[in-house]
């Protein structure tokens, strides 16, 4: 039982990192970025080509040089979704599309396969100086540690950067972009900047999967932007009668309840016993990404206001 929730929780951290990104654009930017989908597995290949072989003009890099590297080149990818939305006036969704497509190519060419393991190498949970210095009554937790400072070193970073006058300027973006340009502000430039940091979380996500999973896998990024909005949309709806719970905490919160849900459907599987009668419920865990597109939707038709509306007529 303690591994099955230990489990939840570091899926759940890893993430809420990515979700942090997929607040900024669909909660603060009201923009429906998909690039996310390709942002998240360009982390991965960057931290494994770059741990594994080396990265051009760098080298092998170090594991949490990896991490910075990583939300680095995904805040540029974030960068060209915005460029592209703004600057050639392409729609929001197909810019996301359009990046997110040329990303796939990208991936495979930085990692040079469609699967590169990184079991042999050392990363941020297992390495020599953790091995030497954390107590052997720690070691099952050590992920799990190390993945609650990361998610909180990401939460808390967020958070002040949304007390700035540029993070005021993001969310009057999302709500009354008129404002920003009304203050002599480019609107689509606060755009980029929000795409930017987007992207680089969702990046920084990749790496972190990467390392805890010991691989890089081509496939990684897909329904990445599905779980991040499940993540966001049930943090959201569950913290949003709480005033005192911030938006970035409600979203950390629901990326860990989502995989609860998402690992108790994936345990209902097997065979059951109901009076005189055996039910068998064939679900395995090749059926993760039904199961999760069907909790989305679940989410999404609970989370909608469907009260009618009452029309007046004179």
């Amino acid at each position: 039982m303690l591994t099955i929730l230990l489990g939840i929780l570091e899926e759940g951290l890893v993430y809420a990192i990515m979700a942090l990104g997929v607040y900024i654009t669909y909660k603060i930017l009201d923009f429906p970025d998909l690039s996310v989908d390709g942002t998240f597995p360009l982390g991965a290949a960057l931290t494994a080509a770059g741990i594994a072989n080396g990265l051009p003009f760098v080298g092998k890099i170090s594991p949490i040089a990896a991490l910075f590297i990583s939300f680095f080149v995904g805040a540029l990818a974030g960068c060209c979704t915005g460029l592209i939305h703004v600057k050639l006036k392409v729609r929001d969704l197909l810019s996301g599309i359009i990046v997110m497509t040329a990303l796939y190519s990208i991936n495979l060419r930085i990692a040079g396969k469609a699967n590169l393991p990184i079991f042999s190498q050392e990363t941020i949970f297992a390495n020599e100086f953790l091995e030497k210095q954390v107590p052997e009554a720690l070691k099952p937790y050590t992920v799990a540690l190390i993945l609650l400072l990361i998610v909180a070193v990401c939460k808390v970073l967020l958070d002040l950067y949304l007390k700035t006058r540029s993070g005021y300027l993001l969310r009057a973006v999302g709500d009354n972009d008129v404002l920003v340009t009304s203050l002599a502000k480019d609107k689509g430039m606060v755009k980029i900047v929000g795409l930017a940091i987007a992207n680089g979380f969702a990046a920084l996500a990749g790496s972190v999967y990467c390392q805890q999973k010991g691989f890089f896998e081509i496939s990684t990024g897909t329904g990445t932007i599905v779980i991040g909005l499940a993540n966001v949309i049930i943090g959201t709806q569950l913290f949003k009668r709480f005033g005192f719970v911030k938006g970035t905490t409600a979203v950390i919160a629901g990326s860990i309840l989502y995989k609860a849900c998402v690992s108790l459907a994936l345990n209902l599987g097997g065979q059951y016993r109901l009076g005189g009668y055996i039910v068998s419920i064939p679900i395995t865990a090749s059926d993760l990404k039904l199961i999760t597109s069907i909790l989305f939707l679940v989410i999404l038709l609970a989370s909608t206001d469907r009260r009618k509306k009452v029309k007046s007529h004179a």
